[in-house]
């Protein structure tokens, strides 16, 4: 079997060109296109672990015996043997290299153009052309003041802060394209750092599904389809496996947190090598936190793909559209829940540690809307589906009314939950959650300004966070969950408290921090998560991307062009940290790793966006006519409706 599938292999790379070319929409794909491929491994006992087969050949010879000089490439004027990278056909990703490259489907080459002088991944000066470049803007700029003429200091200001802008856009290309990850000679993610600073990798050095939504919106808007399509479908495969963690299995349809490409010894033989994903639910992330945001995430990013690319094919295949349905099944499960929100464990999204979220966190809800309308626009109509669709519209309505009329807060509803009535027991009560006026804390009293709002953290019985958070708040203007005009309020917040959520570097996280009891109580006193650090309220550069597609779908785009300014000035000369500490946002967060990627790639999709605000509408879902008619028959329903049988009654297979 084992030299079946080694001829196999040689056959393919010995019948086709390693820099052969191929359309980057494919409507066929052949990696995927049977199960038969996927095979699993029995590993100390319960655990399994996912492999596709791949190239099983003896090290380092391949390249060399059949293919003489053709593995070897170079990168500036540095000669690179592609063997000393390669095992085989596949690329480890526990070595991926800056300088990559990839046989056959859709070849990756170093744009020469763009080539940085780099050690150990840093980036040390501009290229040549810049250098010039710059040097004859000074000449000429000297020249006109020498002469006697009026010197035209604003056009040579602005073309050197072009330049310069040209130059950090360039070197974040570069970065990000070294932080790709391969498997079985393709390219399938992105790690999540490659900070050459930091001995200990943790997790960083792995694809995270959340992390790399931004590096996939980069490569969508640069042409690059290939990568995308291949996280898609391969982290699709990683969706049905069972892991366990204390005998307990993860629900059906969950998307995995990461995965690592490995490269294992086949039946114990060092010899003899493959390449194996493998995913992580939780089971091993720090707090063993279930992610709800990797499903989601999963689904905007294929709408995103087949908008882009134009190829709808991936989303039609019948093992993309079980994955879709499963994700829906898992979310729209009945429960004993009584909101249409969705109820999840603290540290399950974005905000990945204790900080008091649990319940009915805002932004899972804005990413849950977001991929129910997503999946709404690419499910096939077929019998099979019909319920699934069914409850899903129906979830749409429910959860944009409960939204929009008991998470918003400006300066007039505040005012209303300042003088609520408690202990309120009917159909039409006001106070429809208990909540208590002593609840308001004096820092929201002095910090709601007169014109704005914005959606509050989270909703529970007797309880509403007042704090600000931003992906939530942001995601909801892009998904249409936030109303045209709460919409505005929210970028009219963000633009009359600039100073407190943008400040030296964009973007807070949240707003404002846990500090002192407070702090210690629901944080558990967490040493990472200290006020202004961290998720407690720093600010992350990754948000930039998600600003941006906000104020470009209010028309508003200066407010982002302000922010992506602002992060220019430091982000680049500090080695793209993954977040920012103080109120301020004034030092490189204390434990912040450097060449974050999620930073890296969500100010290339700021600045592409900037340029060609059309490209955004690959991301942004606009409100349709019967969710509008829908909302509205809600809000002119009467309160005061006696609960009993329906006329109607709708059952629903989910």
């Amino acid at each position: 079997m084992m030299m079946a599938t080694s001829e196999a292999v040689l056959q393919v790379l010995i019948g086709g060109s390693p820099f052969g070319s191929e359309p980057c929409i494919s409507k066929t794909d052949s990696l995927f296109s049977s199960r038969s491929f996927v095979k699993y491994r029995q590993k100390r006992g319960s655990r399994y672990v996912l492999f596709l087969n791949c190239a099983r050949m003896r090290r380092g010879s391949i390249y060399s015996h059949q293919f003489p000089g053709i593995g070897r490439f170079s990168y500036g004027n540095i000669p690179i043997d592609r063997s000393a990278f390669a095992r085989c056909k596949c690329q480890q990703a526990e070595s991926v290299s800056g300088v990559s490259a990839q046989d056959g489907n859709g070849t990756w080459y170093v744009d020469s153009a763009k080539k940085l002088n780099t050690i150990d991944c840093m980036v040390n000066a501009p290229n040549a052309l810049e250098f010039e470049k710059v040097e004859e803007l000074k000449q000429e700029s000297e020249g006109y003041t020498s002469n006697g003429n009026i010197p035209i200091i604003g056009t040579v200001r602005d073309t050197l802060h072009n330049v310069s802008t040209d130059h950090i856009e360039d070197e974040s290309w570069e970065l990000l394209q070294q932080s790709m990850v391969y498997y079985c000679g393709s390219p399938i993610g992105t790690i999540a750092a490659k900070d050459p600073t930091s001995s200990n990798v943790l997790n960083y050095d792995q694809v995270f599904i959340r992390d790399f939504i931004p590096s996939g919106i980069a490569f969508l808007l640069n042409g690059e389809y290939d990568i995308v399509r291949n996280f898609i479908l391969h982290t699709l495969q990683l969706q049905s496996w069972e892991k366990t963690m204390d005998c307990h299995s993860p629900g059906q349809g969950l998307m995995p947190a990461s995965f690592k490409v490995r490269t294992v010894p086949l039946d114990g033989d060092d010899s003899v090598t493959e390449e194996v994903l493998d995913p992580d639910f939780g089971e091993a992330a720090i707090g063993r936190v279930a992610p709800v945001d990797s499903g989601l995430w999963w689904i905007i990013l294929l709408r995103a793909y087949g908008k882009c690319s134009g190829d709808l094919s991936v989303q039609e295949r019948v093992d993309v559209q079980t994955g879709i349905k499963m994700i829906l099944r898992l979310c729209l499960a009945d429960g004993f829940d009584m909101f249409p929100t969705l109820l999840v464990t603290d540290g399950s999204c974005m905000i990945d540690r204790r900080m008091g979220i649990h319940g009915h966190p805002l932004e899972i809800q804005a990413l849950f809307y977001s991929a129910l309308l997503c999946a709404r626009e690419m499910l096939a109509p077929e019998d099979g589906s019909a319920d699934l669709i069914r409850a899903l519209c129906n979830r749409l309505v429910a959860l944009s009314f409960h939204i929009r009329e008991y998470y918003w807060i400006d300066l007039r509803k505040l005012n209303e939950i300042y003088r609520y009535k408690t202990e309120e027991y009917s159909y039409d009560a006001v106070n429809k959650f208990n909540i208590y006026p002593d609840q308001i804390s004096p820092w929201l009293v002095e910090w709601m300004p007169n014109k704005g709002g914005y959606l509050i953290g989270n909703l529970e019985p007797g309880h509403m966070d007042f704090r600000f958070f931003s992906l939530g708040n942001l995601w909801s203007v892009v998904s249409s969950l936030a109303t045209a005009d709460q919409s505005h309020a929210i970028l009219d917040l963000i633009e009359a408290k600039w100073a407190d959520l943008v400040a030296d570097m964009p973007f807070k996280i949240c707003y404002p921090a846990l500090e002192g009891q407070e702090w210690q109580i629901i944080t558990g006193s967490d040493p990472k998560n200290t006020p202004w650090s961290y998720h407690n309220a720093g600010a992350w550069p990754t948000l930039l991307w998600q600003l941006t597609v906000a104020c470009i779908k209010m028309n508003r785009p200066e407010i982002a062009a302000k922010a992506v300014e602002i992060a220019e000035k430091r982000i680049s000369q500090d080695k793209w940290p993954e977040y920012y500490d103080t109120k301020r946002a004034r030092f490189i967060g204390k434990q912040a790793r450097l060449f974050q990627t999620w930073s890296i790639a969500g100010y290339l999709v700021a600045k592409r966006l900037l340029a060609d605000p059309n490209a955004a509408k690959i991301l942004i879902t606009e409100e349709d006519s019967e969710l509008v008619n829908a909302f509205s028959c809600m809000i002119s329903a009467n309160p005061r409706r006696k609960r009993g049988p329906r006329s109607t009654k709708q059952t629903y297979v989910v």
